[in-house]
């Protein structure tokens, strides 16, 4: 599957360049990744092409702004949503600039809680839906709850946030609003999103570890698990055949087109590819891999992939559909042991909306797993938001 990435804010930003630094060399599947985004200097320190980096909404009033009235009794996201109005057909014709009908579809990253990826996305999506004949999924992230507080101390964003630190002369204020603007975003974007890939910010904090310590890690959660599922059965031509290719129809039938949430989960296991005729590290060749030994690791990571952390906590029972792709070097990929990762996820997900494939990776060192949960509700992180939200 050929994907187009747009990250959208400071936040939507870090998380596109991530998921281009994700991307397996020899198995490709991104046509193009962009950055748009209102600072100048944010957009200088990613790694995505110049040509591909947009600066929008210079000479806007108040751009950047997080909180407060605006003397005409419009809050921040509202002024947000009309900037991302404004400045949707401009962004569309940047993305023109390059091949967006090479893509099988549109990955749209932004972080929620602030007002300026968060108050363009909504009419980007709509008007790539409205331009173009692909899927826009939308992979948005959750403020974490410390954001919210003006007395929590230095933070700096977690995956793809931008910096919400108590306010000195260097630094940006806290966004007691984030709960607010999040649930505002993604109300603009009911309807409109073919699907939103959703990603819990505060649920993969570690314990003693601040924002800023966890922004760079989680970000790389985030690309891993996009490129476990996205990437699926891509690979250079002449390179092991999967035996079940997910392809994009795939992924569209299991994530819907109707603006469903999404979680990801994602597992792997570092296993020998290589032995020693000699065992000394001498005349190494391709390791014969015992059946009961390939079995062990494709139980494991498709156990761990369904029932560990993902990118939004939830039980696999309330999910409507579920996709599993099983990936790693062609002789761990035991075809038995994938069918029956198949079945488990059935079984976890209590439904029949399940497909499944293999990724060989005749270069890789993991067996990895990659899980899709579709149609997920109710999502009690985003009840907890309402409540935050509530009482501000």
């Amino acid at each position: 599957m050929q994907l187009e990435v747009i990250g959208v804010g400071g936040a939507g930003c870090r998380l596109a360049d991530a998921i281009r630094a994700a991307e397996p060399a020899n198995h490709a599947f991104l046509t193009d990744v962009y950055a748009f985004d209102t600072d100048e200097a944010a957009l200088g320190r990613t790694v995505i092409p110049e040509s591909n980096r947009h600066r929008y909404g210079e000479g806007d009033p108040a751009q950047g702004a997080t909180d407060g009235g605006d003397g005409d009794g419009s809050s921040p996201i509202e002024r947000g949503f009309e900037r991302g109005q404004e400045r949707a057909d401009e962004l569309l014709e940047v993305l023109g600039r390059g091949e967006p009908s090479a893509a099988d579809a549109f990955l749209v990253t932004v972080g929620l809680g602030g007002t300026t990826g968060g108050g363009t996305v909504p009419a980007l999506v709509a008007t790539l839906q409205r331009t173009s004949e692909q899927p826009v999924y939308v992979l948005a992230t959750l403020p974490a709850d410390r954001e919210f507080d003006a007395s929590a101390g230095e933070t700096d964003g977690l995956a793809g946030h931008a910096r919400t630190a108590t306010a000195t002369s260097d630094t940006e204020p806290p966004r007691p609003e984030a709960a607010t603007n999040a649930l505002a975003t993604l109300e603009r974007l009911e309807g409109v999103a073919s699907a939103i890939v959703l990603f819990d910010n505060e649920a993969w904090l570690r314990p003693g570890e601040t924002l800023s310590d966890a922004r760079d890690r989680s970000n790389r959660e985030v690309a891993t698990q996009v490129a476990a599922v996205f990437s699926g059965s891509a690979g250079e031509s002449g390179e092991t055949t999967a035996q079940t290719v997910i392809d994009a129809s795939d992924v569209e039938r299991i994530v819907g087109s109707e603006s469903a949430f999404v979680t990801l989960g994602y597992a792997e296991q570092a296993v020998e590819t290589t032995s020693s005729r000699f065992g000394l590290g001498l005349l190494t060749t391709e390791r014969d891999v015992d059946t009961a030994e390939a079995v062990s690791a494709v139980e494991t990571v498709v156990r761990k992939a369904i029932r560990g952390k993902r990118s939004l906590e939830c039980d696999p029972e309330a999910a409507d559909r579920g996709l599993l792709i099983v990936g790693g070097p062609p002789a761990w990929l035991n075809r038995k042991a994938i069918a029956d990762g198949r079945r488990t996820l059935q079984t976890a997900i209590d439904g029949s909306g399940i497909l499944g494939g293999d990724a060989p990776r005749p270069d890789g060192e993991t067996v990895f797993a990659g899980v899709v949960l579709a149609g997920i509700g109710p999502v009690e992180r985003l009840e907890e938001l309402r409540e935050t939200a509530g009482t501000r």
